[in-house]
């Protein structure tokens, strides 16, 4: 059976290494972008076997178009309301009306089903989101991935290479956070693209692990002293992202606006992924803690 999967948003970290993945499964791969979209990202994705479809993609029916005997859409978008909410119905509408089965959202992210609404925006966006596609007839799968691992090397409260220092919130030394990277993510989401029996929701983690356990993976590796420390109570935080965002409203238009850096902190530290669906499809090999933070961990 021949699998042709449309990707919208693959010329961005995630969705380029979703597209690799997929033509590296047999998949006939689609890429919508933008018209104004940089020729040089283009050919990249061009030089790995996708076909790149430059269209409007205000107009419903250039989405139709492109996804006509299509078996699926893969979403990778990374934005605010009027990419999450308003670009992605328009990618869905079009996908409806070309027939299309079934649908990834980008819901690369915690399992904000979990999750207070109102506890994190760029959460209640997908949320939001979440409400219109269900309505919808087409088969939706939304992956959540826990946290992209990438922020372990950010020098994070969860991991400060510089200061040599490891924070947590609460009582949550012990508490096992989720952690998968992109590599992983994409290479699982291409499986779910091409998997008619995908359920619903799906949970990964690559690997859960608790900053106690960081603590002891970065001293192994670096042979240096770390310190672990509580930053603040989880009630205290919560306090503060609220008055930090009320103090910013510039950072509405962020996509990573400096209380959005905090509602994700607090969702890592108020909830966990504990149906992993890691052992769905044969052949994924997951990238541990330890083998992840010797990348970089010297």
């Amino acid at each position: 059976m021949n699998n042709t999967i449309v990707i919208a948003g693959a010329t961005g970290n995630l969705g380029k290494r979703i597209s690799n993945e997929l033509i590296k499964r047999g998949a006939d791969v689609r890429a919508i972008v933008r018209q104004s979209t940089d020729p040089e990202k283009i050919k990249s994705l061009q030089k790995i076997g996708v076909k790149v479809f430059e269209i409007d993609m205000n107009d419903i029916d250039a989405i139709a178009k492109v996804c006509e005997d299509v078996n699926c859409v893969v979403s990778a978008l990374a934005g605010l309301g009027s990419v999450i909410i308003d670009l992605q119905k328009r990618i869905l509408d079009g996908a409806i009306k070309a027939g299309v089965p079934r649908f990834i959202p980008s819901d690369f992210c915690t399992d904000y089903n979990q999750l207070i609404p109102g506890e994190n925006r760029n959460f209640d966006l997908r949320r939001e989101f979440k409400k219109y596609i269900d309505t919808q007839r087409i088969q939706a799968t939304s992956i959540f991935n826990g946290c992209f691992a990438d922020i372990l090397m950010y020098n994070t409260p969860i991991l400060n290479l510089k200061d040599k220092s490891i924070g947590y919130w609460g009582d949550k030394a012990d508490w096992k956070l989720d952690f998968t990277t992109m590599d992983n993510t994409a290479a699982f989401t291409a499986e779910v693209a091409l998997d008619h029996t995908a359920p619903r929701d799906l949970q990964i983690a690559g690997f859960q692990v608790s900053p106690k356990m960081i603590l002891a993976d970065v001293k192994a590796l670096s042979n240096q002293e770390f310190k672990i420390y509580q930053i603040s109570n989880i009630e205290d935080f919560a306090i503060y992202i609220k008055r930090q965002r009320a103090e910013n409203p510039a950072g509405e238009n962020e996509l990573y606006a400096k209380f959005q850096q905090g509602q994700y902190m607090y969702s890592m530290f108020t909830t966990q992924h504990t149906n992993l669906a890691n052992n769905r499809y044969n052949g994924l090999s997951w990238t541990s803690s330890k083998d992840y933070l010797k990348t970089f961990v010297k």
